[in-house]
C-alpha cells in the first residue's frame, strides 16, 4: 500500500514539524488586553504594542522587550569597527540613536539594549531587542558613509548578526 493510498484518518501524525523561526520572547497565549509594562509604560492594546496613555484597568505585563534587557539576550548585534568609525564615532553613535528613536517610535519592542565600546579592536557593539534594527542602523550608516555592511540571520533563532566596517 503506497502512503497516498492511505486514508487521510490513518496517517502517520507523529512527525516533527519544527518552527520556522525560534523566538523565546515571543508570546505564546494571548496577553491579557490592555496591558501596561510597568518598566517603559508601553501599552499592549487590540493585540499590539504601542505608546499611550495608560488605559484604567491595565494588567501589569512585562513586555518583551524590557525582558531581553533584564535578561541581557538580545535579538540582534551590530559591530561598528575601523579607523574611520574611530575617528567619528560621537556622529555614528548619534545617527545610531536616531534610527533607533525612528524605529522605537512606532515599534516600541525595537530598542538598542546597549553600545559597548571595544578600543582595543577600534569597535562598536550595539546590541538590539529585534532583528530590524541592527540591520536599519547598519545600512543608514552605509548610506551614510559607505564602507562594508554585511548581515547575516540565525536559520532557526530569532537573531541578526550584523556588521559595519571603514578604514579611512
Amino acid at each position: 500500500m503506497k502512503t497516498k493510498d492511505i486514508p487521510h484518518s490513518e496517517a502517520r501524525q507523529d512527525r516533527l514539524i519544527r518552527e520556522r523561526v525560534h523566538d523565546p520572547y515571543k508570546a505564546r497565549l494571548k496577553m491579557s488586553d490592555p496591558a501596561v509594562c510597568p518598566d517603559c509604560n508601553a501599552v499592549y492594546e487590540n493585540g499590539r504594542w504601542h505608546w499611550g496613555e495608560t488605559p484604567t484597568g491595565a494588567a501589569e505585563t512585562t513586555c518583551q522587550a524590557c525582558q531581553r534587557i533584564q535578561d541581557q539576550y538580545p535579538a540582534g548585534e551590530l559591530t561598528l569597527r575601523g579607523d574611520f568609525l574611530w575617528q567619528h564615532r560621537s556622529e555614528i553613535l548619534h545617527l545610531a540613536r536616531n534610527q533607533e528613536d525612528l524605529e522605537k517610535g512606532e515599534h516600541p519592542l525595537h530598542r538598542i539594549m546597549a553600545m559597548s565600546e571595544l578600543p582595543e579592536d577600534r569597535a562598536v557593539v550595539v546590541t538590539t531587542t529585534d532583528i530590524h534594527l541592527p540591520r536599519r542602523i547598519g545600512e543608514a550608516v552605509h548610506h551614510a558613509y559607505q564602507g562594508d555592511f554585511d548581515f547575516r540571520y540565525d536559520d532557526e533563532g530569532y537573531f541578526l548578526r550584523a556588521s559595519w566596517s571603514r578604514e579611512s
